[in-house]
C-alpha cells in the first residue's frame, strides 16, 4: 500500500469537504473536472460512475466505503483508493492510500505517486485558505452586527 498525506490548518470538515464533494475536486486536483454518477453533493457509497478527466475523459470508479467525515473508498481499475481526513491539534491531516496489485501498486508509485503526494499538499493548502476566508467572513459579520447595536 501506498500512503501520501500532508498536514492543513484547516477544520476537518473543510478538507473533507475538498475530498467528498466532486463538484470540489478540481481547486486542489486539477487534472480533474468532477464526476458523473458518484453522488452529489457527496459520494455515496454502491455508487457506479465516472470521474470526469481534463478534456471530458471519463475514468470509471466505483464508490466502495464510506464513513462520513472520516474516509471515502474507490475502485479505479485494479486501484483501491482511499482518501482520509483526520482532526490533529491545530487543524487536520490529509492522506490517500492507494492499493493495487504488485505490478501496477509499482508502476503507480514511479508515476502516479509523485503527483498524488503534490495533490495532497495542494488540498491541504487549499482547505487552509478556504477556514482563512471563512474566518474572515465571520469577523465581517459580526462587526456588522456589532455596528449595527446587535
Amino acid at each position: 500500500m501506498l500512503t501520501y498525506s500532508a498536514d492543513s490548518s484547516a477544520e476537518p470538515e473543510i478538507a473533507w469537504r475538498l475530498v467528498a464533494e466532486p463538484g470540489r475536486w478540481s481547486r486542489w486536483a486539477p487534472h480533474v473536472r468532477g464526476a458523473r454518477g458518484l453522488g452529489e453533493p457527496e459520494v455515496q457509497t454502491g455508487a457506479d460512475g465516472q470521474a470526469v478527466l481534463v478534456g471530458g475523459v471519463p475514468l470509471r470508479a466505483r464508490v466502495i466505503a464510506k464513513q462520513s467525515q472520516r474516509f471515502w473508498t474507490w475502485e479505479v481499475g485494479p486501484v483501491r483508493l482511499r482518501h482520509r481526513v483526520r482532526a490533529r491539534p491545530g487543524g487536520c491531516s490529509v492522506a490517500v492510500d492507494i492499493e493495487a496489485p504488485f505490478p501496477v501498486e509499482a508502476l503507480v508509485r514511479v508515476t502516479y505517486g509523485p503527483l498524488v503526494a503534490m495533490l495532497m499538499a495542494n488540498l491541504a493548502r487549499v482547505a487552509a485558505e478556504d477556514a482563512r476566508r471563512a474566518q474572515r467572513r465571520t469577523r465581517r459579520e459580526e462587526d456588522r452586527r456589532a455596528a449595527a447595536g446587535g
